[in-house]
């Protein structure tokens, strides 16, 4: 199981937020990924803000890329603001790259 998170999330770091250069992974933009039956994905996600003009493009992108993945049956994607998205939740890498450390 642990092989198809880490291709999952190799995926994940694919998809950027097209107004910031870091991708959606990094920015702890994904919240949870699941693996259920028949490799069937849930995927808990937010976005920076709850008025992102791009949020169905980036939505689609990651259904689309995930369920490319041989192993995965279906991907259901899910978008939450609860919590809140911050820059607390963003990696030391991304955070880094945007210059916030």
């Amino acid at each position: 199981m642990s092989d198809l998170r880490d291709k999952i999330e190799e995926v994940l770091r694919t998809v950027h937020d097209p107004e910031i250069p870091v991708n959606i992974y990094e920015l702890g933009l994904v919240y949870e990924i699941r693996i259920g039956d028949n490799n069937r994905i849930g995927i808990t996600m937010t976005l920076t803000a709850p008025a992102c003009p791009v949020a169905g493009d980036i939505v689609r992108e990651v259904e689309e890329k995930v369920k490319e993945l041989e192993e995965v049956s279906d991907v259901d994607v899910t978008l939450t603001f609860d919590p809140p998205w911050t820059k607390d939740m963003m990696s030391e890498e991304a955070k880094l790259e945007l210059g916030f450390l």
